[in-house]
């Protein structure tokens, strides 16, 4: 049958792409909206670190970016894509 081959391949290609999207594609967009939230959700006052692993505290919040104070007392502004995330509390007692 010519034709059964066909519709074996077709349900084969749909299955790995359904499996690609599972493993990889989703995990990925799940993780982007809780770092969007994250980000959404950041304070003046919160201890935050960037992508180039620097802690700092939020001193404002523009459309596009945050300017942190870091410990020497300098300011730096960042994009909000650099904020990875908020440090663990028991991290930043050390």
């Amino acid at each position: 049958m010519p034709g059964g081959s066909a519709w074996s391949l077709l349900i084969i290609l749909v299955l790995i792409f359904a499996m690609v999207y599972f493993l990889m594609l989703r995990p990925i967009r799940q993780r982007e909206k809780k770092h969007d939230v994250m980000v959404d959700d950041l304070r003046i006052g919160d201890t935050v670190i960037t992508a180039g692993g620097i802690y700092g505290e939020v001193e404002s919040i523009d459309e596009n970016s945050v300017v942190l104070k870091v410990e020497s007392g300098a300011k730096i502004r960042v994009t909000k894509g650099g904020i990875l995330g908020k440090p663990e509390p028991e991290r930043m007692a050390e």
